[in-house]
């Protein structure tokens, strides 16, 4: 399209929930328990990893930085959520959105690595424990850990300057309550084939690689733990990583739910739902699914709690 055509614009304006605005207050009270729930779980595993002496190895470094990463994923979203619920609409400038867009998809990816490792650093424990010490110590892991969040960061820049070079004209309203790639891109004046070509490319290796690599590594770990002979030894050291396997569950399971669904208007409802339980209930089951089945955690807790009170 021709741009003396057509208007440029400088803000969107995000319908959010629409009909559901009429129980607004009962939204906004549940999401922001969710929400500062949330923060408290994940900085609570922050602070037990980083004064705890006996969290102090990767499985724990990993943890840390994951909840790093649902905190700056949710408060990237929520708040502004949380405001635009009370006000029935919300308006977002191009810079706000291109702002969140990036953060949301540079944590996305940067936790799909980080749940990689994660089940890596299980394998080797697990199936090479003699050469575990040699293969994983807190210094690889400070090193994967830069590795996953400078690829989050670099290919979200990328995808972010590829969707935000186009040009956007009215309307501007998008029917979401997040700056998400697909209602930008039917926005645009601009011609997005390219664009949706090269995004889709990039998030299939993305997404599908550290998930297929996190498969492969529980198959060797399941394999592992059956040749064990006792049952007792078995649950012993499965249970060293079964919080993990219940979070990449959790994560995956929504995430792939996501992109399932399809873009439909009459499933679009349905869509923002999935999109929710992501950005707003998963990042509050980490903290919560640690806590209960890790005992490492749950020793943590309550030294912290003795030394707090004393």
């Amino acid at each position: 399209m021709n741009k003396a055509n057509h208007t440029d614009i400088s803000e969107f304006v995000l319908l959010g929930f629409g009909k559901l605005y009429n129980l607004k207050i009962l939204i906004f009270i549940s999401f922001f328990v969710i929400y500062i729930a949330t923060l408290f779980g994940n900085l609570l595993i922050i602070i037990l990893v980083s004064t705890s002496q006996q969290l102090n190895t990767p499985m724990y470094s990993f943890l840390m930085h994951l909840s790093i990463c649902d905190i700056v994923f949710t408060t990237n979203i929520v708040p502004n959520m949380l405001h635009d619920i009370l006000h029935e609409v919300g308006k977002m400038s191009m810079k706000g959105c291109v702002l969140q867009f990036y953060v949301y998809g540079s944590s996305t990816v940067a936790e799909c690595f980080i749940l990689s490792v994660m089940s890596y650093d299980r394998y080797l424990a697990i199936c090479n424990p003699l050469l575990y010490t040699a293969s994983m110590n807190l210094c690889i892991s400070i090193k994967l850990v830069c590795v996953c969040w400078l690829l989050g960061f670099l290919v979200t820049l990328n995808t972010s300057l590829m969707v935000f070079s186009r040009d956007f004209c009215g309307p501007k309203l998008i029917d979401h309550f997040i700056c998400e790639l697909s209602p930008l891109l039917k926005l645009s004046c601009s011609d997005t084939y390219t664009v949706e070509v090269v995004i889709f490319t990039l998030s299939v290796p993305i997404i599908l690689l550290p998930f297929i690599l996190i498969i492969m590594t529980y198959i060797c770990i399941f394999i592992t733990v059956l040749k064990i002979p006792s049952t007792s030894g078995r649950q012993k050291t499965f249970s060293t990583c079964s919080s993990h396997l219940t979070s990449v569950s959790t994560y995956y399971g929504t995430l792939i739910a996501i992109y399932v669904v399809p873009r439909k208007r009459h499933l679009l409802s349905i869509n923002k739902a999935l999109y929710l339980l992501y950005t707003v209930v998963t990042p509050l089951f980490n903290p919560i699914i640690y806590s209960l089945r890790n005992q490492d955690i749950r020793k943590a807790i309550t030294m912290l709690l003795y030394k707090t009170i004393l």
